[in-house]
Parts: C-alpha cells; structure tokens; sequence
C-alpha cells in the first residue's frame, strides 16, 4: 500500500530509529500484515504512516492470523539476525535488546533473550536456562518475527485491516509473537490462532511452552517496571519448567 497523506512523526534516540525503521521495512512481506511506511529515518526522527484507528472484529482477526503466519514463513538468516540495516545493539519498547544471530534457538534464547534481563532485574532463571534444550521443543527454522507482538502494538485500522507497529523485529521463534500476543489479551485472539494454524500449524505441545516463550517480555517489564512483574516473571519460569 502507498503512502498515506496523514504522517506520525516519532522522536527517540538514533538506534531506536534506525532499529524501527529498519524494522518495518523488513516486515513488509507479500502476503503480510500491513505496516507502516516509512518516509524518513534520520538521526532521532522517524516519520511514518499515520493510520487511523478502526475497532476489532472477526473478519480482520481471521485475516491477521493467516497474514501473520505469511510473514513468520518469510524466515530470518538467523536466530538473533537484525533486519537488513538494523542495528545489533537495537531496543524493545524503552529497553536495549541485543541481535546477535546464532545458528540454533535455544542456546540463543537462553543467552541472549532470558539471561541478561534476569541479572538485571535479579531473579534467578538458571534452572530454565540449564534445562533450555528440552523445553524448546522441536526444531525450527528462523521466523520473521515482529518481536515485540502485545496487544498495544496491534492496531485495529479503519480500513479493516490489523496493522503491525512499533517493531523489535528479528529472527526468532514463531512461538514468541504468538506468546506475546497472549499475555496482554489480543481480540479474538482464539479466531487469530486458527487462521494462523490453517497457513502454519504449530508443533504439538506449543500450548505448554507458551510461559517459556512469555518469559522474555516479562523480565523485560521487570526491568523497566519492578513491581507485579517480578512475580510474573517467577510464575512464568515455574511453568515453564513443568511444561
């Protein structure tokens, strides 16, 4: 889709720029959700579509879950792999967040998604991480990931469509934007999740790993906001473990 006539201009700092901008660009995929086009990425300033707000319904919901299982199946180079001229050093939310690719996914989450959150926000994860390998679940290839899927990040456009914004986008696990999705409540999400297993079924057992993969935007939240999130994250760990 073309340019629109109403522009968002969004000021933050150079790297949270350049990682969305690049973000974006990557997550325009044939079949995909639509997105924002960016217009200008330049120092601190980001000028993109504005797009006008619409209200949930079925329809879209169901065109979201296939459309965002075309745009997972777009595949990334690497588990951790920045979108072509991101940054490695880029942002989730207020956060840094670190893309580095790595051939496999669980070492990768472990040491790059899980453990550098939990020192910070000091809340021990060691038996998740050591036990990493068996909780992943089968082997995937790299996804196209958003990265950063909550419900805020998923708008409901007048035109009819679900719209992606504001992206931490790297290559990753499909089960993480599908967890994330989860955790903050989407509309319809149930009708989301069909239509996106009619395009791409996920491995048996994806309902069990859902705390694993919620884990990371919980320490995430720990770090930024302490509180309740701390035990979220604690809670999410336990289950985890339990599978």
């Amino acid at each position: 889709m073309g340019p629109r006539a109403a522009l968002r201009r969004k000021h933050q700092s150079p790297r949270a720029t350049s990682a969305e901008a690049a973000g974006l660009r990557w997550l325009r995929v044939d079949g995909g959700p639509p997105v924002p086009f960016v217009h200008s990425a330049a120092g601190g300033e980001l000028v993109i579509d504005e797009i006008p707000h619409g209200e949930p319904n079925l329809q879209a919901a169901v065109t979201f879950g296939r459309r965002l299982a075309a745009l997972h199946l777009a595949g990334a180079d690497a588990f951790g792999a920045p979108p072509p001229g991101g940054p490695r050093e880029a942002t989730i939310g207020m956060a840094p967040m670190r893309n580095e690719p790595a051939p496999e996914w669980p070492s990768w989450f472990a040491s790059q998604r899980i453990e550098p959150y939990a020192r910070e926000a000091g809340i021990d994860v060691s038996e998740v991480c050591a036990r990493i390998g068996e909780l992943a679940g089968p082997p995937e290839p790299p996804a196209r990931l958003h990265g950063d899927l909550w419900s805020g990040n998923v708008l409901w456009g007048a035109d009819g469509q679900v719209w992606l914004i504001d992206p931490a986008a790297h290559g990753g696990h499909r089960e993480s934007d599908l967890a994330m999705l989860r955790l903050f409540g989407c509309p319809f999400l149930d009708h989301v999740l069909g239509a996106y297993q009619e395009v791409a079924p996920l491995a048996d057992g994806w309902q069990a790993r859902v705390p694993l993969h919620q884990l990371f935007p919980l320490l995430v939240h720990a770090v930024l906001f302490g509180g309740g999130y701390r035990a979220q994250a604690l809670s999410a760990a336990r289950a985890a473990l339990l599978g």
